[in-house]
């Protein structure tokens, strides 16, 4: 706290103001980053802001604060840190522009999503800070809009290699893992001398001491209370029986002064606590409506509870609170309605919510100026703004049509919001209005989705199922994707969705059929239900049709977010890796250019898979660690599927094993069983790769005998066949290769007649076994799937060594043995070099390490940078700045011993640089 007539000398928070002044040195070194302030109110955030922008010396400094009364408005305090930087917004890419504009009501557009949002800002505000350093300072953060909020915390995680710092002060919770510093109460001495400045009476040092400790070292509090206090109250200090919070007293403080105030007085502080922008010509068009004159606000400037200038400025916020809750609420009425009545046609959403907050009862005309609001927060992008327009609106709404419509409506709006209980309570709602079958069918859906994204499976199949076949009677075409929807999570949840199996689900779906001109959508339902209902060969030419619809039509944005996980699923099926890498990567490009965050983690542990399965993990990995980031910036994902998948293949078991018990321990709590079946795929590779062949029979028998879940079930079989084969279980490996070639057979793709063989070539004897190795080296050689061709030469190598043809299987061994090791699947490597030296050619161990010493952001700034993507490119697929970019790259380059991407690439591919190009980052 500063002392009155003592600027220089900020009392009691020697160690943070040094914590502040490293931190600046940082950003200014252009070692970006964010900082939150946390304390409850009165402890001296603010006036440790103030101090801080005071002294940041090269730096812009922009300030924004939030305030309780616009926390529902959209935008709010993003627009206040972004304002002077909007002249510039050309120099940001196109869609970022679009984002921004249509966020801040500049342009209209399409809805932004709230992470392309954030990325907008983020690219903003880096602008701004590579032509000057810049720190953004917010206050009173738990205020914040919910999409300010999310935007800026967005940004607060992807600043790093710019000279750009953002700092919040808030009293509610942290923000999402930032820095922190938490500031407590003064010590004893720097409290008294704060109190000495602030009391108008001599005291004793004894009472100082008393109000000293009772305030615990409050600033706020020993600066406001003693004002209040009298005579009785100085000789006695604060009450011993008073044990209410200190930020209480302080607000019981404020309340009792105001309620000592003139009528008129008290009525202008009223107006101005309910009006948060501080306009003061606003201010006074409202008192004038209500008959107050300007004398009114001579009592509350001498009391110090406000100032009145160009702005209304409150003492505290604190001032603000307890003005509004001091006040009867047919005065907070009055108040609303006479600035209703003086906000102009600009300003149609604050004027609408004044006028709600003025209503008694029913008021059509207010919730139909509520709806419009909400109608356009939702095309800037204000889902949260939207919903509480929404809420507010059926309150007011009077005929129970019309109530249960909006009530629907603002049900959505909270969903999209991520506010499901409050989403539901309005469902519940919804459903008491009079009879009518579409709005029936469509809150069931948005039940469904809600239990569907609180557990990505669970209880979800059955809700979306009846939501299914209500719409069967209105829309056919909505049923049918409702349909692909419960069947989505019924087989998410597979063995562990006891409640609707997924044949219920296709039997259904099989009742209602499609338009004659089928979307592509329509043929991937009717392939997964045939699949389920008719059996593999009935299903297959209609899945070809529909992943081939998929892989060559043009399709809107919602539905390739909603339905190409579904595609890549049916590639899969259909054993077709080259349709899956199409599919996969154009889902993963299509969450990362839309800023879907929300499906960015399932698009990007798809796409890993391919990569494991072609011996690519550091791709794997740059993907896994994108979506644990994602995840963590969400608060919502699947079970993390190519973390585990990159812990098996790199056989490393300690880290595969813990990833995959807490792995299992979430499926379990979520009701997640198609990742049950994954998981004990994963952990037979682990130990069929570890020749702990009796574990890995164990784990393959639980994952083949899950058929909802027939892609990762048929690569159990496979894993099935080899450790059988190991452990002399020969029934079950011809058991296993039977089912195996029933899912093979119809498929006639390379991948399927090359796991075909080489399962078959491990039942085989003699030159029939020889045969069927080399033609799973053939068939799988024409795929891109490296490391199941690594395991074949492995295989090969090792039938050879057993019919003592030592030199031909050194050579098999070896290739699989250098294979390995490149990939970094350290597991399976160790099993080729014994097995190698075991046919006569010794071998050191070797670990892939390549790549390890980098950062997991570097490695996916490089793997990006290696394909051919620009900088800005990589900034917008991982949600960084362009600069962050080039900061990491050059790291890279440093670390790797590379001067050119071309060298990077090769290096990234081969495991070897090549020198002499000149090209640079």
């Amino acid at each position: 706290m500063v002392l009155p007539g003592r600027s220089a000398v900020f009392l009691g928070r020697r160690a943070e103001c040094a914590l502040f002044d490293r931190w600046q040195d940082g950003v200014k070194a252009g070692r970006g980053g964010a900082l939150v302030v946390l304390g409850e109110p009165g402890i001296g955030k603010s006036a440790l802001l103030d101090h801080m922008a005071s002294t940041a010396v090269g730096f812009r400094v922009v300030r924004a604060a939030g305030v309780e009364a616009e926390a529902e408005l959209p935008f709010g305090v993003l627009h206040q840190v972004c304002a002077p930087f909007l002249a510039t917004l050309e120099h940001l890419p196109g869609p970022q522009q679009d984002t921004l504009a249509a966020a801040f009501g500049l342009r209209t557009g399409v809805a932004p999503d709230r992470f392309m949002l954030g990325l907008a800002v983020l690219g903003l505000l880096s602008e701004a800070a590579a032509r000057q350093p810049l720190i953004c300072v917010i206050d009173d953060a738990q205020w914040l809009d919910l999409g300010s909020a999310q935007a800026l915390t967005f940004v607060a995680h992807r600043v790093g290699a710019e000279p750009l710092g953002l700092v919040f002060a808030t009293a509610g919770g942290g923000l999402g893992g930032l820095q922190e510093m938490v500031l407590t109460g003064l010590g004893p001495g720097d409290a008294r001398a704060l109190l000495h400045s602030a009391l108008h009476v001599p005291l004793d040092e004894e009472v100082v001491d008393r109000i000293a400790a009772e305030a615990r070292g409050n600033p706020l509090a020993l600066l406001e209370l003693p004002r209040a206090m009298t005579a009785a109250g100085f000789v006695g200090g604060f009450s011993p029986t008073d044990t209410a919070a200190v930020p209480g007293r302080i607000e019981d403080s404020f309340r009792s002064r105001v309620l000592r105030l003139p009528p008129a007085t008290r009525m202008l502080l009223l107006v101005a606590a309910a009006e948060p922008t501080g306009d003061s010509a606003l201010l006074w068009r409202a008192a004038a409506r209500l008959g107050i004159g300007v004398s009114a606000a001579t009592a509350a400037e001498a009391d110090g509870l406000l100032s009145i200038g160009t702005q209304v400025v409150f003492r505290h916020p604190l001032v603000r609170s307890a003005v509004y809750q001091a006040m009867p609420p047919s005065q907070r009425r009055a108040a609303h309605r006479a600035l209703a009545d003086v906000t102009g046609p600009s300003e149609p959403d604050r004027r609408a919510w004044h006028r709600a907050q003025a209503a008694v009862g029913f008021d059509e005309e207010a919730a139909a100026e509520l709806e419009g609001s909400a109608h356009r927060a939702l095309a800037r992008g204000g889902i949260a703004a939207a919903a509480a327009f929404l809420e507010r609106s059926v309150a007011l709404t009077a005929d129970p049509a019309a109530r249960a419509e909006r009530a629907l409506r603002a049900a959505r709006a909270k969903q999209q919001a991520g506010a499901y209980d409050s989403a539901l309570d309005l469902l519940a709602l919804a459903d008491r209005g009079p009879e009518n079958e579409l709005r029936a069918a469509n809150s069931e859906l948005l039940r469904g989705q809600i239990a569907f994204a609180r557990s990505f499976g669970g209880g979800a199949a059955p809700v979306l199922l009846r939501a299914a076949r209500r719409f069967e009677s209105i829309d056919v075409s909505r049923a049918r994707d409702v349909y692909l929807q419960a069947l989505t999570a019924a087989m998410l949840a597979g063995r562990l969705g006891d409640e609707c199996r997924i044949a219920e689900v296709a039997h259904s779906a099989r009742r209602v059929p499609a338009a004659s001109v089928p979307r592509a959508s329509d043929l991937l339902l009717d392939g997964l239900t045939l699949l389920i209902v008719e059996g593999r060969d009935a299903a297959v030419p209609v899945l070809r049709r529909a992943v081939s619809a998929f892989t060559t039509e043009e399709l809107a944005p919602e539905e390739e977010l909603y339905w190409l996980w579904l595609a890549c699923h049916g590639a899969g099926l259909l054993w077709d890796d080259e349709a899956w890498r199409l599919l996969a990567t154009r889902l993963l490009r299509s969450c990362e250019e839309r800023g879907a965050l929300s499906i960015l983690p399932v698009a990007a542990a798809t796409r890993a898979a391919l990569h494991l399965l072609g011996g690519e993990l550091l791709k794997a990995a740059s993907l896994a660690e994108a979506a644990a980031d994602v995840t963590f910036m969400t608060g919502a994902g699947p079970v993390p599927y190519a973390e585990v998948g990159l812990a098996v293949f790199r056989g490393r078991d300690d880290e595969a094993a813990a990833a995959i018990r807490t792995a299992t321990r979430d499926a379990m709590a979520r009701g997640e069983g198609m990742a049950l079946t994954y998981l004990q795929w994963a952990t037979a590779v682990l130990h069929n790769g570890a020749c702990r062949y009796d574990q890995a029979l164990e784990s393959a028998r639980q994952a083949g005998a899950d058929s909802s879940v027939q892609r990762i079930r048929n690569w159990a079989l496979a894993e099935l066949i080899e450790a059988a084969v190991r452990t002399g279980h020969q029934d079950l490996a011809d058991e296993a290769l039977r089912e195996l070639c029933r899912t093979t057979r119809p498929c006639s793709s390379h991948w399927a007649a090359g796991v075909e063989a080489h399962c078959r070539a491990l039942l085989a004897v003699g030159a029939d076994a020889e045969d069927l190795y080399r033609t799973a080296l053939g068939r799988l050689e024409c795929t891109g799937l490296r490391a199941a061709v690594a395991r074949v030469h492995l295989l090969y190598g090792e039938w050879l060594r057993r019919e003592r043809r030592h030199l031909e299987a050194r050579d098999q061994l070896r290739q699989a043995h250098e294979m390995f090791v490149r990939f970094g699947m350290d597991g399976f490597a160790e099993r080729a070099r014994s097995e190698l030296s075991a046919a006569g050619e010794p071998t050191h161990k070797r670990r892939s390490r390549f790549g390890e010493q980098l950062t997991p952001q570097e490695r996916r700034v490089a793997m990006l940078a290696a394909e051919g993507a620009t900088n800005p490119e990589i900034a917008s697929r991982l949600f960084i700045s362009a600069s962050t970019v080039d900061y990491h790259l050059r790291k890279v380059f440093r670390k790797l011993k590379v001067t050119t991407r071309t060298q990077l690439a090769r290096l990234l591919q081969d495991g070897q640089p090549i020198p002499g190009d000149t090209d640079r980052p």
